[in-house]
C-alpha cells in the first residue's frame, strides 16, 4: 500500500489535505464547505467526546439539547453577538417544496414563505438564554450548568477538513450564576479542564491565556483560550471559554430573587470546543509516513499481525495470538488481530502505520519456534523481538511511554519555536523566517493590533495568563507595555 503522501517540507497544507482524506477520517462531501466524517475519523472524535463529556459531568455539568432554529429575532437582542455572526449565518425562508409547473424539477414554493427567518444555529446563546429565562426563577434555581453535543452552521467560503467546514460538530456549555465572581471562575475551570484533557489526552501542549477585546467572543466581557503550535510553526486556537457578564440576561430578560428577595440578572458563560480538536491532533503528531495518534485517543491501540503460508500455519499462530489478544483487552487495550488473506503482511504494515495505531506486533513462523512476537512502535518507527510470557507487560508500558513521548516531542518542539522579541524589525524577521510564538510587548490599544495584523499577518493569539508581568515598551510604538504579548500566524 503506497502511502504517495508529500513530504510536510515539501507543502505542509497539502501534506494535511492528504492524509485526512488517506487515512481515512473524512472527505469532502456532495455539499459545499461540509466534510464526512468516516469511521475510522469518527473513532477518534467519540473518544474525545466520551472523555470530555466524563470530565464536564464531573465538574457538575448535565447534558441537554436545544433546537438547531434560531428566530432571526433573537439574534438582534444582543448587539455584538448577532454583529459577530451576521456574515455567517445560513438563514431559512421557506417550509416547503412543490413540483414546478413546467415539470422541469422541484422549486420553492413562493407561497409556504415563513412569517420569521429561521437561522441555523451557529452557536446557542439566544436560543438557550431564551429558554432559561423560563428555568430560573430565584436563587434556588442557580448555578445551571448545562452542555449540549450538537452540530453548528458558520457559513465559511475558505474550508478545510476539520479546520474549518461549514458545519461542524461541537460541544457548548452554557451556565448562569448568582454572583460574578462564581461566574468567572467557572469560565476559567473550564479553560482548565480543556487544557488538562489536550495536553493529557491529546499530548499537545498548550498555553492558557485570554483574547484581546477585538479577538473576544461576540458579546462576551472576557475570553479564555488554549493555544496549540502545529509543526508548520502556526498557532491554533484549541478551546475556548467566555465570561459573558449580564449580557444575555439582560437581553433576554433572565431575573432570580436572591437570598434578600430584590431581582438581580444572573451572570454567564459559554465554552465550547469542536472537531476542530481533529486537525489539532493531525498536525501535532503526524509524520511523512502518515498519522500518529496518541494512545489514549487511538481506536486502535495494538494491532497484530500474522505472517503465514496457508491455512494450518495460520490456525498456529492464532492458537498463540487469540489468547494475547484477550489478556490485553482485560487490560483495558483495544486490539485488533489483523487475519485478512486479501492483503499481503507488508500492505497490513502500511496501511497501519498511515493510520497511526502504535503498536504493532507481527508474528510468524520463525516466532512462533523462537517462543517471541516483533514490537513495533508508531512513533519512533523503531522494532524490537520481545519474548511471549513479556509481550503483554511490554505493549502496556508502551502505551504510557509513546503518550509522554509524543507530548515530550511537542513539548520540545513549541519550547524552540517561542522567541523574545523587543524590536518590530526583529518581530517581522522572525514571524517571516522562523514562525512560532513571539513573544513581544504591546500597547494594549486596537489600532496597533490591527495594524501588526495587517503588515504581517500575525495576530495576538493570548495574553498569557500565567506570564511574568514584564514591564516594557511596546515594539512599534515604544509607549508603556505591563506584560508581553504571545503573537503568531494562525489557523
Amino acid at each position: 500500500m503506497g502511502k504517495n503522501l508529500t513530504s510536510r517540507a515539501e507543502d505542509y497544507s497539502k501534506w494535511y489535505n492528504e492524509l485526512v482524506v488517506k487515512s481515512d477520517l473524512a472527505e469532502n462531501s456532495g455539499v459545499r464547505g461540509c466534510m464526512v466524517i468516516k469511521p475510522y475519523g469518527y473513532a477518534i472524535w467519540e473518544k474525545i467526546q466520551g472523555q470530555l463529556d466524563k470530565m464536564f459531568k464531573e465538574t457538575g455539568h448535565e447534558n441537554a439539547y436545544f433546537p438547531l432554529f434560531i428566530p432571526k429575532s433573537y439574534l438582534s437582542k444582543e448587539a455584538s453577538h448577532v454583529e459577530g455572526f451576521a456574515k455567517e449565518c445560513a438563514v431559512v425562508t421557506h417550509y416547503r417544496l412543490k413540483n414546478a409547473e413546467d415539470g422541469s424539477g422541484i422549486v420553492v414554493d413562493e407561497d409556504a414563505k415563513l412569517e420569521e427567518e429561521l437561522i441555523v444555529r451557529p452557536t446557542s446563546e439566544t436560543i438557550i438564554w431564551d429558554t432559561y429565562r423560563r428555568w430560573i426563577q430565584s436563587y434556588r434555581d442557580l448555578p445551571l450548568k448545562i452542555n449540549q453535543w450538537a452540530n453548528v452552521v458558520r457559513w465559511e467560503m475558505r474550508t478545510r477538513l476539520f479546520l474549518r467546514t461549514a458545519e461542524f460538530l461541537w460541544q457548548e456549555g452554557h451556565t448562569a450564576h448568582a454572583t460574578r465572581e462564581e461566574a468567572l471562575e467557572e469560565a476559567e475551570l473550564m479553560m482548565n479542564v480543556y487544557a488538562e484533557f489536550v495536553e493529557n489526552y491529546m499530548a499537545v501542549p498548550v498555553i492558557k491565556g485570554t483574547k484581546t477585546e477585538s479577538e473576544r467572543f461576540a458579546g462576551a466581557e472576557e475570553t479564555y483560550c488554549i493555544e496549540a503550535l502545529m509543526q508548520d510553526g502556526k498557532a491554533l486556537q484549541a478551546g475556548t471559554s467566555h465570561f459573558l457578564g449580564q449580557n444575555f440576561a439582560k437581553a433576554f430578560d433572565v431575573k432570580f430573587a436572591n437570598k434578600e428577595g430584590s431581582q438581580d440578572y444572573v451572570w454567564a458563560t459559554s465554552w465550547g470546543v469542536s472537531t476542530r480538536l481533529m486537525g489539532a491532533l493531525v498536525m501535532t503528531h503526524s509524520d511523512d509516513n502518515g498519522l500518529v495518534l496518541p494512545p489514549k485517543l487511538a481506536p486502535i491501540q495494538v494491532v497484530i499481525v500474522p505472517i503465514y503460508k496457508g491455512m494450518d500455519q495460520l490456525d498456529a499462530i492464532s492458537e498463540k495470538v487469540e489468547p494475547l489478544v484477550k489478556e490485553l483487552r482485560s487490560r483495558g487495550i483495544t486490539v485488533k488481530y489483523d487475519t485478512r488473506d486479501t492483503h499481503k503482511p507488508g500492505f497490513k504494515f502500511n496501511e497501519y502505520e498511515l493510520k497511526g495505531v502504535p503498536v504493532r506486533l507481527a508474528v510468524g513462523q520463525r516466532d512462533l519456534a523462537n517462543g517471541t512476537f516483533e514490537v513495533a512502535r508508531r512513533d519512533t518507527l523503531t522494532k524490537e523481538i520481545v519474548k511471549a510470557d513479556e509481550v503483554v507487560e511490554k505493549v502496556v508500558a508502551l502505551m504510557d511511554d509513546i503518550q509522554e513521548n509524543i507530548f515530550k516531542k511537542a513539548l520540545d518542539y513549541r519550547k524552540e519555536h517561542i522567541t523574545e522579541v523587543d524590536s518590530y524589525d526583529e518581530f517581522k524577521k522572525v514571524i517571516e523566517e522562523k514562525g512560532g510564538f513571539v513573544s513581544a510587548h504591546w500597547d494594549g490599544t486596537a489600532e496597533m493590533e490591527d495594524r501588526i495584523k495587517e503588515e504581517t499577518k500575525a495576530t495576538i493569539r493570548c495574553i498569557p495568563l500565567h506570564g511574568q508581568k514584564e514591564e516594557g515598551k511596546c515594539m512599534v510604538t515604544g509607549k508603556p507595555s505591563v506584560q508581553r504579548v504571545l503573537f503568531a500566524k494562525a489557523y
